[in-house]
């Protein structure tokens, strides 16, 4: 049987790159947590260099799904990939998640960096990043990942 899930925005991206591009991501934004929460609720997070953020492609429309291989960012020197080896809009959720450093808790305003979500983005959920639920074992991938991003921040 499939289920389907309804999730609300839990805050919103304030600040920072206004149009999403491909590269040079790194600006200082504010992830703003929605008000009606109590300020208990990030009481600790500052302990925490990092995030992990599910945020969504807001400014994509789901005409932009791609479920087909093709060359990321149109590159016929990268091999054609299927829609989940890319991390772009083409899902089928436009749901992204990123790792930026936590910066300073305000309140509900977490100060962020290197967060690639544009003003405006809502976000669906974040926990701090804990090293121990990071990949274990040998990290692999191909070339072009890096070759791809070797522009992505700042």
């Amino acid at each position: 049987m499939t289920q389907s899930l309804e999730i609300k925005p839990i805050g919103i991206v304030v600040g920072g790159r206004t149009e999403p591009t491909d590269d040079h991501w790194g600006e200082t934004a504010i992830i703003r947590l929605n008000p009606e929460y109590p300020v208990e609720v990030v009481q600790g997070l500052e302990e925490f260099s990092h995030l992990l953020v599910v945020w969504h492609f807001h400014k994509a429309s789901p005409d932009d799904v791609a479920l087909h291989a093709r060359s990321p960012r149109n590159n016929p020197q990268w091999p054609a990939t299927g829609t989940f080896v890319h991390r772009n809009h083409r899902r089928p959720n436009q749901l992204a998640e990123s790792f930026p450093r936590l910066l300073k808790v305000d309140g509900l305003n977490l100060h962020v960096v290197d967060l690639d979500a544009v003003d405006g983005t809502p976000v669906y959920d974040l926990a701090p990043y804990f090293q121990e639920m990071g990949p274990r074992g040998e990290v692999r991938q191909p070339s072009w990942p890096t070759e791809m991003l070797e522009n992505y921040w700042v």
